[in-house]
């Protein structure tokens, strides 16, 4: 029978027991804390990473996970499947962990590509491809480590995989990129070896065993490349490019037999005896180069050598007779100092005292005063990194010169040693870029003034711009543009560009006398001024300080300039540091330019537009008179050559001599008068003309009694249609509808037809026709052309001489040439040949010849005619002319015959002294977009 407890024992369990509870509770808490810290640890991992338990359950994982596989945590916790991107279901490796899987199993699922780690224990890690995962799979690299609880007993296991697509597609590339480079050096005949970023050589070519003696096999994957060249391990060029070493580390090893490559950006070369190599030495020209991965950064060298011993032989009896060493700092050409370790001067070369004012007397043993005010600490900072990196490449900062001016500097500086082991000085190389940098920010104000021309059409609208850069640039208070007025002799000032607002309105609304100015000095002397104390000549300033209601302190000013004189001045106003110097005065002259051009181009603009007003009415009025003209000419042509008729049938009875050479003379001169009005017609195509409608109207009313009446008097039937018909001929404007035409059938066909009428010449025409695709235009157009070409030539060659005419195909269509060897057309003529009505002879030179007569010339719209249709009907004319080198004024006359010339000794003299040739080109008729009748708009 079991005992029972007294009250006593009950007590002391119960509060036991509470004892036990409340720890457990404590240490649930614990648990929950540990927990939370847990998931906020993985949460806060921007690894993917996820979290397995015993069951092979996931209990956590991160947004990055979720983001990887693109699945959200709902879907993911308690799971156990396998990665929705997997290509095949299988185990995590954290499932290997928590199933103590062992090593030989995870290497055969990963394919060999999974090993121990070398920092977790019983973790381990491995690369995979998950081609379903993202557009083009992915390469992860998984981790995966066991989860232990205070006992030490595994409880889950805890696997990262990260992302490393983009580092293998770098290492593919880099292996290609190694392949192409190994082919190269194995390519070319140059001795040439390679090293990467960790100075171990990985190609050789045959080149290089040949002139070295070493085999591939014995130096590629060492670092013993100094072992070709020395006797003992030192650096050689390609492992300084590796280092990224400066001029100055390169010459400390190779002196000045080293220098940057002209040719390959952050190369070196250098020429050196090494006389360990071959049997009595060698001469070597060696280049190492930088190879750069895609980040710019050096991931290794190239050096190539040449065997240059024969050349260096050849020139060592020219070398004994110079002095073998040079002071290479008392000629470098930038400013060199050598400083202690405390800062003091202990060298500074010639070029230094010319720039910065200070001698070596000066300075040896003392600091340089050089450092501008309120740049102590930035130049303590560069003397830190200084010895910090022993060296400073391409610093740039600002110096003093000894008389105060403030220069932009370009610094190179290094820690030196003479010894191994501890630094000896610092060697300072200064090189001053203060007018470089003037000069770029010159050119680069230029290049945004002349960018801004176009984006600035109104005069004043520039004006400013250009006075706000000039301002800018100078570090003003202000910047003006003061012009001259000429017709009232005072100033204005036509753009203004002031800090101060109010100055700046009141400016362009004063005008000042000449002598109220200092510009009116510049625009009486034209040459710049300076103005650095206006307190000399207050006179001068004060009432223009009156009226701007601004105190000036400085000035400087350059005029503005034309091509024949002085139109205005550019002044800046109240430098802001320092006072004026002359490269002020050059960055002003040089946008003085830009303003005095922008001011004349305002000027000639309204000239233009005013003489475009001028030149539009005038051919309004030419337009007026043609259209007058052609219209006045067709009424008293058709009187006159009805009247020359009928005359011709009444003098008919008497003898022919004593009337017809008068009647003769009248015809010529009346078809001359039909050819200008033809011409006319043509060129004012579509003009209708109210005389054929008035009396066209007349004969359908009044046809009847008009007809009776002619039959009393002249006894004669259907007059009324005759009437009619003739009428029609002489007012209608006829139209004609393009046709497909042989062009070289065409131009043979006319040339036989016109030829009876140029038979009286002297000359040689030879032609020449070539089958030629058929073209479209109307018949009578295309004789209008080749009757005026052939004219043209006729009429401008003397006799004896010589034309061409050729037919051929040219690209889809025909081509028309006629060249003369004739007198030829003056460069003004043939500006202005098809203007219309110009003749490029004398009106009496022709006004008494015959058509085709040498020198008959005509009225001056045969070109303008056939310039129209060539508009209208879609074809091309060009021309090219040279004048006879006998002849070369318009005034000049040819004799007419080339025998008489007493320039020409020989028909072939002639034939070279000038000439002219048209070309004109047909479309094919197959294009109708290219041919036939343009349309009217």
């Amino acid at each position: 029978m079991a005992i029972k407890p007294t009250r006593d024992e009950l007590e002391r369990r119960i509060k036991e027991l509470e004892k036990e509870a409340a720890g457990a509770r404590a240490a649930e808490e614990a648990l929950k804390e540990k927990e939370r810290f847990s998931t906020q640890m993985i949460q806060g991992s921007p690894i993917p990473t996820f979290v397995v338990n015993m069951d092979h359950t996931i209990t956590h994982c991160n947004k990055a996970f979720e983001a990887l596989i693109e699945v959200p945590a709902d879907q993911i916790l308690g799971s156990k499947e396998w990665l929705n991107a997997a290509a095949t279901v299988r185990p995590y490796m954290a499932d290997f962990i928590v199933d103590q899987a062992p090593e030989e199993e995870m290497v055969w699922l990963y394919g060999g590509k999974c090993r121990k780690s070398n920092v977790i224990e019983g973790a381990y890690e491995a690369e995979a491809f998950f081609p379903k995962m993202g557009e083009n799979g992915k390469w992860l690299f998984i981790t995966a480590a066991p989860l232990r609880d205070a006992a030490g007993k595994l409880i889950g296991a805890i696997e990262t995989l990260q992302d490393i697509t983009e580092k293998r597609k770098m290492e593919t590339a880099v292996m290609e990129s190694e392949k192409r480079l190994s082919q190269m050096v194995h390519g070319t005949s140059i001795p040439t070896f390679v090293i990467d970023d960790k100075h171990t050589m990985i190609h050789c070519n045959r080149a290089f065993e040949n002139l070295t003696g070493i085999r591939a096999s014995q130096i590629i994957g060492t670092s013993a490349q100094w072992m070709a060249f020395y006797a003992s391990e030192r650096p050689v060029m390609a492992d300084f490019i590796v280092d990224g070493a400066s001029e100055e580390d390169m010459k400390q090893y190779y002196g000045d037999k080293c220098r940057k490559s002209r040719v390959i950006e952050g190369a070196y070369e250098a020429e050196d005896f090494f006389p360990d190599l071959g049997s009595g030495g060698k001469w070597l020209f060696f280049t190492a180069a930088p190879l750069m991965d895609d980040d710019k950064k050096i991931a290794g060298a190239i050096e190539t050598l040449q065997d240059a011993t024969e050349r260096r032989r050849a020139e060592e009896a020219l070398r004994d007779s110079e002095k073998r060493y040079r002071t290479l700092l008392d000629f470098a050409p930038y400013p060199i100092v050598v400083f202690t370790l405390e800062g003091k001067v202990s060298y500074l070369n010639p070029a230094f005292t010319e720039v910065f004012g200070w001698s070596l007397g000066e300075l040896e043993g003392r600091t340089i005063p050089y450092v501008p005010p309120g740049m102590e600490h930035e130049t303590t900072r560069e003397i830190k990194r200084l010895f910090e990196n022993k060296v400073l490449l391409r610093e740039e900062t600002k110096r003093m010169t000894k008389d105060g001016r403030i220069l932009d500097v370009m610094l190179r500086a290094s820690v030196f040693s003479v010894s191994q082991t501890e630094p000896e000085g610092e060697l300072v190389i200064l090189r001053d870029v203060t007018q470089e940098k003037r000069i770029a920010r010159n050119n680069e104000a230029m290049l945004r003034i002349s960018m801004a021309l176009p984006e600035y059409p109104e005069l004043p609208d520039l004006l400013y711009y250009i006075n706000s850069e000039v301002k800018s640039l100078l570090g003003t208070e202000g910047s003006l543009t003061i012009l001259h007025d000429e017709i009232k002799e005072d100033l204005i000032i036509l753009g203004a560009a002031y800090d101060d607002m109010d100055a700046e309105k009141k400016a362009g609304e004063i005008r000042f006398p000449m002598n109220q100015l200092v510009a009116g000095q510049v625009i009486q002397t034209g040459e710049p001024m300076i103005v650095n104390d206006t307190s000399t000549h207050r006179s001068l300033h004060d009432e223009r300080d009156r009226k701007l209601g601004y105190k000036t302190r400085n000035l400087a000013l350059v005029p503005l300039k034309s091509s024949d004189r002085i139109i205005g001045v550019l002044c800046a106003v109240n430098k802001k540091e320092g006072l004026f110097d002359h490269t002020d005065v050059e960055m002003l002259s040089m946008i003085a330019g830009t303003v005095a051009l922008s001011l004349e181009n305002a000027r000639f603009s309204e000239e233009l537009k005013k003489a475009y007003r001028e030149v539009t009415s005038l051919n309004r009025a030419k337009d007026k008179v043609i259209n007058h003209l052609s219209h006045e000419l067709r009424t008293p042509v058709s009187i006159l050559s009805g009247s020359l008729n009928i005359l011709t049938r009444r003098l008919a009875a008497l003898p022919e001599e004593t009337w017809k050479p008068t009647f003769e003379r009248l015809q010529r001169n009346l078809d001359r008068v039909v050819d200008i009005q033809y011409q006319v017609q043509d060129i004012m195509e579509n003009k209708q003309y109210r005389t054929r409608g008035l009396l066209t109207s007349m004969i359908d009313q009044c046809g009847d009694e008009l007809e009776t009446l002619l039959a009393e008097e002249c006894g004669e039937k259907e007059v009324i249609q005759k009437i009619r018909k003739r009428v029609d001929e002489l007012f209608t404007v006829k139209e004609t509808a393009p046709k497909e035409l042989s062009l070289e059938q065409e131009v043979e066909e006319r040339l036989q037809e016109i030829r009876p009428h140029f038979a009286h010449r002297e000359l040689d025409i030879t032609t020449r026709f070539e089958p030629t695709p058929p073209i479209l235009l109307p018949p009578d157009v295309l004789q209008k052309v080749i009757d005026g070409l052939v004219k043209n030539a006729i009429e401008n060659t003397p006799d004896e001489g010589k034309i061409e005419i050729h037919v051929r195909k040219k690209s889809e269509g025909a081509e028309l040439i006629v060249r003369d060897y004739g007198v030829g057309i003056t460069e003004d003529a043939q500006r202005r040949i098809f203007e219309g009505f110009f003749t490029t002879q004398d009106t009496m030179a022709y006004s008494s010849k015959r058509p085709f007569d040498f020198n008959a010339g005509g009225k001056g719209a045969d070109l303008l005619r056939m310039k129209i249709f060539s508009e209208r009907y879609n074809f091309t004319m060009d021309m090219v002319s040279t004048r006879c080198r006998f002849l070369s004024k318009d005034t000049d006359v040819c004799p007419g015959r080339i025998s008489r010339c007493p320039q020409c000794s020989t028909i072939e003299n002639c034939h070279d002294s000038g000439g002219t040739t048209f070309a004109i080109y047909f479309p094919p008729a197959s294009l109708p977009e290219h041919g036939g009748v343009k349309s009217k708009q």
